[in-house]
């Protein structure tokens, strides 16, 4: 069993948010005052080292005279007769090179070590020292949901805590931490027979004064170089602190997993208790984290967990802290990690959010609390959603994937889901995945068309077109011949987008896109049909100008970051809500995408007695479905697909997304007010106009005008 060591596992550390790293160096005059306190504390034997080792270096006294008839006559003269004095001469030389040699080696040494020592900066607070900052993270009501970066706990002492705590890390990290000073050079040569012993390393030789230096100032790397400086800033804190302040860093400042540091942070982590309060049980599951954070977190981990648990309860027993009845006890009674709502995939959001923060507020010094969007019932509502919709009989049509996110009226993202579940993956596919939406993009053409002049009553020819060898072509088969822009959107008809498309311009439907809030839309041709990259946030935000009646409100996620002291870092202002659409515009647009939904192909998607409107989206070979629509209340998006682009099997954008979709809407409406949306009544229909004029088709050369009169089928072409 590993009763001390090098731990080797600091993986699973938070990403820093904090300032840089404080780093011990080599420069300064610091050095020297640091290499003085290093010699005075050896030669007066203080804790500086170990008192075996400082010994080696002390003063003796000279040992007596040796006494005899022969003590006072030696001398190094050849005697008559004998030529052995240049020999003794020779031997004298050889002792004192010998005994030079041997001296400057050591002086060499400890030379080395002091050059090599760290500097240690000045006045440093080693509660704070190269502490990283943590983000403690709201719903809109202000309730805190989760805690992204490194999490402590409050301080806490080892007197606080019950004495079989502080046994079962003794016991396990370094048994001999009173005794030595710092550096334990009895337990380094005891592990290093073990691990020859065994053949493999099965103990390590750092001391809790050791891994605290680490842990403070240094970088994991396992290096000579890093393992010199460690002992050397070991010495350091041995000589500058007493062993229950070392204790104290140490307990406090330790890394435990989970974002975790301190035995406080912890216990509140995994048990949702004060570490005060811990039974043994917990207590030995917690000991035993230091060895490998990351690879024994109970949470990721509970088997390996409980049986590291099991070593230290054999430490304990070993050193007789504890009775066999009590490790009995502990072993049959294991410590139970508590569900913090780890089934939850609001792991998407905080990611989003700790990023938007570290994007406001740049290089965070300290803990902040950021309070977002997030509203944890609609929330739940998403997941709820996604889930039923990602069924088994829809995972085998290829369905593999799926992400919604979900706006208010001001922009306010209430809720996002980046995928089937946070835990398998943490790609979000709301906010990180880039696709083409197909026909959800067509919104934007048709928009551009009203802005133009063309009204929902335009009329078109569906048939085949070409431009300079551009030939879309529809979903189905077919052409029905002469529509309006209702039917046409209704319908997703793609050689009518082209037509609109090309009649207004594709450069104006590229700026009137990007207007309303997609980035880095290109004018060509094939952007009417949707062939654009973007991201599910992209598309879904840029649909808020249609809920709002042509104004656009600009989406957000965080409503105010602070310190924990309550100073505002960030505060978000609602600016001046900009128009991107004429009201009659937005109507005219309210009207087409209600139709979509009334009579087409997100007719799955309705609502009922409550208004809405949107628009479905497939690309081709049923690599996405999309589906994108809103109430006054709530605007949402839901992407159906797989990440390696698998072409799914026939999946539209009118079924699984459009179910999903639905699914959320019901759940996040409930309690709301039935609200109208200016234009959403159904179209005229086609019957009821005997005599259709004015239909306009597209041709490469320009637009022809025809005429289609009853049941009669003929159309005459005449070149403009």
């Amino acid at each position: 069993m590993t009763k001390s060591g090098d731990h080797k596992d600091d993986g699973g550390l938070p990403a820093r948010m904090g300032p840089a790293r404080v780093e011990p160096t080599l420069e300064g005059p610091a050095r020297k005052g640091l290499a003085a306190t290093l010699l005075a504390d050896f030669l007066r034997g203080a804790r500086a080292l170990p008192g075996d080792v400082a010994g080696l270096f002390r003063r003796k006294p000279k040992p007596a005279a040796a006494a005899g008839p022969y003590a006072e006559s030696v001398k190094y003269e050849r005697a008559p007769g004998q030529g052995r004095a240049w020999r003794d001469l020779m031997w004298s030389f050889a002792a004192a090179a010998t005994s030079l040699g041997f001296f400057g080696a050591i002086a060499g040494l400890w030379l080395g070590f002091i050059i090599m020592a760290p500097r240690i900066p000045g006045g440093a607070d080693m509660w704070n020292v190269n502490r990283q900052s943590a983000i403690i993270v709201l719903d809109r009501n202000g309730e805190e949901i989760a805690a992204r970066g490194a999490r402590y706990g409050e301080q806490v002492e080892p007197e606080e805590l019950p004495a079989f705590f502080i046994q079962a890390i003794l016991s396990t990290e370094d048994r001999r931490f009173y005794e030595h000073g710092g550096v334990d050079l009895r337990g380094i040569m005891r592990a290093a027979v073990t691990n020859a012993k065994s053949g493999s390393v099965v103990q390590g030789g750092s001391t809790i004064t050791q891994q605290l230096a680490k842990n403070l100032f240094l970088s994991p790397a396992q290096t000579y170089e890093r393992k010199i400086r460690e002992a050397q800033l070991a010495l350091w804190l041995e000589g500058h602190y007493t062993k229950n302040q070392i204790l104290s860093f140490y307990i406090n400042r330790i890394y435990l997993g989970a974002g975790t540091y301190g035995v406080e942070s912890a216990a509140q982590t995994y048990f949702a208790k004060s570490a005060r309060d811990v039974t043994l049980a917990e207590a030995v599951m917690l000991a035993g984290l230091p060895k490998a954070p990351s690879t024994y977190a109970p949470t990721q981990n509970p088997k390996g967990a409980e049986r590291r648990a099991s070593e230290v309860l054999d430490n304990l027993l070993e050193t007789g802290a504890i009775t066999p009845f009590d490790a009995r006890a502990a072993r049959q009674s294991p410590a139970q990690v508590i569900n913090q709502n780890t089934d939850s995939d609001l792991g998407y959001f905080f990611d989003y959010a700790a990023a938007k923060a570290k994007t406001l507020t740049g290089a965070i010094a300290g803990d902040i609390v950021v309070t977002t969007t997030i509203d944890q019932k609609l929330q739940r509502d998403a997941e709820a959603a996604v889930a039923a919709g990602l069924t088994v009989e829809n995972r085998l049509k290829g369905a593999d994937q799926a992400a919604l996110i979900a706006y208010d009226a001001d922009g306010a993202l209430r809720a996002m889901v980046g995928g089937r579940s946070y835990k398998e993956s943490q790609f979000n596919r709301a906010v990180q995945a880039k696709r083409q939406p197909g026909s959800a993009f067509k919104p934007f053409v048709y928009a551009a068309a009203m802005e133009a002049g063309l009204t929902p009553q335009s009329r078109f020819v569906d048939q085949p077109v070409s431009y300079d060898g551009w030939s879309p072509t529809n979903y189905t088969d077919g052409y029905i011949g002469p529509v309006r822009l209702t039917e046409a959107m209704a319908k997703s008809i793609n050689t009518v987008a082209a037509q609109v498309s090309e009649r207004v311009g594709p450069t104006k439907v590229a700026a009137l896109a990007m207007r309303f809030g997609i980035p880095d839309v290109s004018s060509y041709r094939a952007i009417a049909l949707g062939a654009v990259d973007l991201t599910l946030e992209d598309l879904t935000g840029a649909y808020l100008p249609f809920a709002r009646g042509g104004l656009k409100p600009e989406p957000y996620a965080i409503a105010k970051i602070e310190s924990l002291d309550g100073a505002v870092i960030y505060e978000h202002r609602r600016q001046k809500t900009e128009r991107v659409m004429t009201k009659r515009s937005a109507k005219d647009m309210n009207h087409l995408l209600y139709q979509v939904m009334h009579s087409g192909t997100g007719r799955r998607a309705s609502l009922g007695r409550r208004n809405a409107a949107g628009k479905t989206g497939t690309t081709n070979d049923w690599r996405d479905a999309w589906f994108v629509g809103y109430t006054p209340q709530i605007t949402a998006g839901v992407w159906v697909g797989n990440d390696d682009y698998r072409p799914m099997d026939k999946v539209t954008g009118g079924a699984i997304p459009a179910e999903i979709w639905k699914r959320f809407m019901i759940s996040s409406h409930q309690g709301l007010r039935l609200a109208k949306i200016d234009g959403a009544y159904p179209a005229v229909s086609y019957a009821a106009e005997p005599t259709l004029l004015n239909f306009y088709t597209d041709v490469s050369d320009g637009f022809t005008r025809v005429r289609r009169d009853g049941n009669e089928r003929r159309a005459r072409r005449r070149r403009r």
